[in-house]
């Protein structure tokens, strides 16, 4: 795996002489933790010099934003892939994909994420092990031999690239994810505080996992307006009927409360995750939005199309 082309800057000057140097689609990132909203994919010189004067002149991410990091623009799918760490020794966990972008097709703003599925087809058996030989394994390695063991859950943030059909690694983040984790759970039939536990002690080796066939879908409703600014305190209904249209449905609460006469309300700005497995990505993704469909929010919105690039278009046309 071929590392990214990339440079970072305070200046903004400096960094769209980079840009101008490079061409554009280009990548502008914040340096620091934007819940997930740092990341601009600029398809034109313009949009990356307007992504450059947003984060070092106008300081739209505050500390998190003084520095940028601009790289090379990637074509291909995006994956998941997570390991379990003990500091020495790293089990696989399953594959997933997740999608960034606000809005149908993959586009509008980065998000926190609007949808993922598990497994992701495009990350195969073999490149599950390349990944693991070349990624997780000499990083988990690395930080051993310089003093820094890692315990916990190692999450690589992958590229397939289009024309190679390689992984590049884009970063990494040091938890289960969301919405990935949604559908690495109700897919997971181990006993997972046994497994953290044997992390924890170090004992991960021999350690493996057992994961129900077939897929799970999670399709993530957010207040109208996300990622930008939002309205709060909308009312959600409908969630226990919604809760019964499959076995396999369980909705996941990331951005509610109650209000006084018991009712759900919305607080966030990604507030459920409606979540299903299925004997196939279809039957999962069929259920899901099903669920999704019997729950009432007018205040409330989705991606129609998570998992598009496992379907043919015509399926969300």
């Amino acid at each position: 795996c071929i590392m990214l082309q990339y440079e970072t800057f305070t200046d903004p000057s400096a960094a769209k002489l980079y840009i101008k140097e490079q061409g554009a689609p280009i990548v502008v990132k914040a340096d620091g933790l934007a819940a997930g909203k740092g990341v601009i994919v600029a398809m034109t010189l313009n949009e990356a010099y307007d992504a450059v004067d947003t984060m070092l002149v106008d300081g739209a991410f505050g500390s998190a934003g003084c520095r940028v990091i601009v790289e090379e623009f990637l074509e291909g799918e995006e994956a998941s892939f997570f390991a379990l760490v003990d500091g020495e020794t790293a089990i696989p966990l399953e594959s997933a994909q997740d999608h960034k972008r606000v809005g149908d097709g993959d586009t509008g703003p980065n998000t926190g994420g609007m949808g993922a599925y598990s497994p992701a087809p495009v990350l195969t058996k073999e490149l599950e092990s390349v990944v693991m030989n070349s990624i997780i394994l000499p990083t988990v390695k690395g930080m051993s031999e310089e003093g820094c063991k890692f315990v916990g859950v190692l999450y690589a943030g992958l590229m397939i690239e289009k024309k190679s059909g390689l992984p590049k690694l884009i970063e990494y983040n040091v938890r289960f994810g969301d919405p990935e984790c949604q559908v690495l759970m109700v897919r997971l039939e181990s006993d997972l505080a046994q497994v953290l536990l044997a992390a924890c002690r170090g004992q991960l080796s021999g350690v493996s996992l057992n994961w129900s066939s077939g897929s799970a879908m999670v399709v993530v409703m957010a207040s109208k307006g996300y990622p930008s600014s939002y309205e709060k305190g909308t009312v959600i209904e409908n969630l226990d009927d919604a809760q019964l249209v499959a076995p396999s449905v369980q909705i996941f609460h990331a951005g509610t409360s109650l209000d006084e006469d018991g009712n759900y309300i919305a607080v966030g700005g990604r507030v459920l995750g409606i979540t299903a497995k299925g004997k196939n990505l279809e039957e999962a993704r069929d259920r899901a939005y099903r669920a999704v469909e019997v729950i009432k929010w007018p205040g409330g919105f989705y991606r129609k199309d998570i998992g598009w690039r496992a379907f043919p278009v015509k399926q969300f046309s």
